[in-house]
């Protein structure tokens, strides 16, 4: 990802957010036609088939919340799906006893303090295996140039999109079918992911 910023911008200070790229804001102005940013996408594309990460993720499919109170949360309710999936990964690697770091985007400062106590509520024995999670909060500005943030920002559309319509043709979430926790282990990549590394509420 770092070469990817200085071959295009001549820096790596440019942080990759899929809107932005999308729409051509910001640093992403630099692209002279269609041809030019699909080269840039697919190469970006390349870096995520080629690196090596699991991915745990939620999506809330909010339109099919009947009830007003359930869509207080929910950003809890994923949180709550993610981290449970966090902990199956790490016992399956015998790393249950180990800190794990958990980096979390800041949103505001109201929402950021809200997120930090339900976090420590999930780690206390509210999950689902009503075991103390071995997991650690930590809060990152938007801008921080960290690359697991901008993978998460980048994979969250493509996973979205596959929910809400999953025969539409989506090149990025093909990409990402290999990459979720599955029910299989890393034996079954590919397969077994549904409701596993891909979770979604209702």
């Amino acid at each position: 990802m770092q070469q990817l910023k200085f071959d295009y911008f001549g820096h790596d200070l440019v942080i990759l957010h899929d809107h932005e790229i999308r729409k051509e804001k910001g640093d992403f102005v630099i692209f002279k036609d269609r041809a030019e940013k699909q080269k840039f996408i697919g190469r970006l594309s390349e870096i995520i088939d080629n690196s090596n990460f699991i991915l745990a993720s939620c999506v809330i499919e909010k339109h099919k919340i009947s009830t007003p109170d359930d869509t207080d949360n929910i950003y809890h309710i994923a949180l709550k799906h993610c981290l449970e999936t966090l902990f199956a990964l790490v016992k399956e690697k015998g790393q249950e006893e180990l800190e794990t770091h958990v980096i979390v985007e800041r949103r505001g400062a109201k929402e950021d303090n809200e997120l930090e106590l339900e976090f420590r509520r999930i780690c206390d024995g509210e999950n689902k295996y009503q075991l103390d999670l071995p997991f650690k909060i930590r809060m990152a500005a938007k801008t921080s140039n960290s690359a697991g943030l901008q993978l998460a920002d980048l994979v969250a559309r493509p996973i979205g999109r596959h929910v809400i319509d999953p025969k539409q043709t989506n090149r990025a979430f093909e990409i990402l079918t290999k990459k979720f926790y599955c029910e299989g282990g890393r034996c079954e990549i590919g397969k077994g992911f549904d409701q596993w590394g891909l979770k979604h509420f209702p």
